[in-house]
């Protein structure tokens, strides 16, 4: 059963050619399957940041990437899973990497957009309550688009584009409403916005190029930013400030990590599957479709956003554009 690589599939998505004016069923579980997983990623983190105060962001993305490598370096090894297609043993003659070095080094762009895209967004969630988080992570559609035009010079038709000025114009009015308004939390926001649109045209670029399927672009992002990511949190003192923090062996805390860690490896797989299968602007609209869920269920856990009939409607016209 383990042996046979056949019956994983659908783990590699780079292997067919959707067509980018309807959405197989294939496409449609994978942008499902990536809405459930960002929910749950976003109020995890959420909890863990602000409800238990832990300090340190990148010391909760550097435990993503571990626990992220060690279940693919298990899986890989237990031949449950391919990094990619028509993969026969390569771990014979690379066992250190799992890849071919070649492969690696053209993964290297990816994994540093990779790197910036969840440690911004990681610090763009602290900055701001969940409701406006996710109002203005609507944003990033436009972002996309221009990152996507430059990069491999995709142009969308006038009735899409007008879309997304639709989808900006709420966000912008809901925003304007924001009692709690931060200028630094809406900066990094911003920030995450332009990392995300880079990230999702990188995917698009070099992950179908590179040969891999979505575990195997996983493991290249592990091994690639895990070091970086080390090396920062050791010379900033956040490794110094988990050890110290009062919370750190608390059950419930663990448990919030614990999940946090698991839809992080859920949702990874699922922005590469998402991606590859349909593309990078469709991916983004998954991104803003979530959001209706994701202020739901953050306004009723953590609160930081009063009722108003004005961005409340204008919520729901965004919802309804994408």
């Amino acid at each position: 059963m383990a042996k046979d690589h056949e019956m994983m599939p659908v783990t590699d998505p780079s292997s067919k050619t959707s067509s980018p004016s309807a959405m197989s069923r294939k496409g449609a579980y994978a942008a499902g399957s990536y809405m459930a997983c960002a929910v749950l990623l976003v109020m995890f983190n959420k909890a863990a940041l602000s409800s238990y105060h832990f300090p340190c962001a990148n010391v909760i993305t550097l435990f993503q990437l571990v626990c992220s490598c060690l279940l693919l370096y298990a899986l890989r090894c237990w031949d449950i899973i391919s990094f990619s297609a028509g993969e026969t043993q390569s771990i014979r003659y690379n066992p250190a990497t799992l890849v071919p070095h070649k492969t690696l080094l053209h993964t290297i762009p990816l994994a540093v957009s990779y790197l910036l895209y969840m440690l911004v967004s990681m610090e763009s969630i602290r900055g701001v309550n969940v409701p406006m988080y996710t109002t203005l992570r609507r944003t990033t559609v436009a972002f996309t688009m221009v990152v996507e035009y430059f990069l491999t010079g995709q142009r969308y038709s006038l009735p899409v584009v007008g879309s997304v000025g639709i989808i900006i114009l709420g966000a912008f009015i809901a925003g304007a409403r924001d009692l709690s308004f931060d200028s630094y939390g809406y900066m990094v926001v911003f920030m995450s916005n332009i990392c995300t649109a880079v990230y999702l045209a990188s995917i698009a670029r070099i992950g179908k190029s590179s040969g891999l399927n979505s575990f195997g672009l996983m493991w290249c992002n592990g091994i690639i930013c895990g070091p970086i990511l080390l090396i920062w949190t050791s010379i900033s003192g956040d490794l110094e400030t988990t050890v110290k923090f009062p919370n750190l062996f608390a059950p419930g805390f663990q448990a919030v990590m614990a999940l946090s860690c698991t839809m992080a490896f859920l949702i990874n797989y699922c922005v590469f599957w998402n991606t590859m299968l349909n593309s990078a602007l469709t991916q983004t609209i998954c991104g803003n479709l979530k959001d209706l869920f994701t202020i739901g269920l953050g306004w009723l856990m953590f609160g930081g956003l009063p009722f108003d009939l004005l961005v409340r409607p204008y919520r729901g016209a965004i919802s309804a554009a994408n």
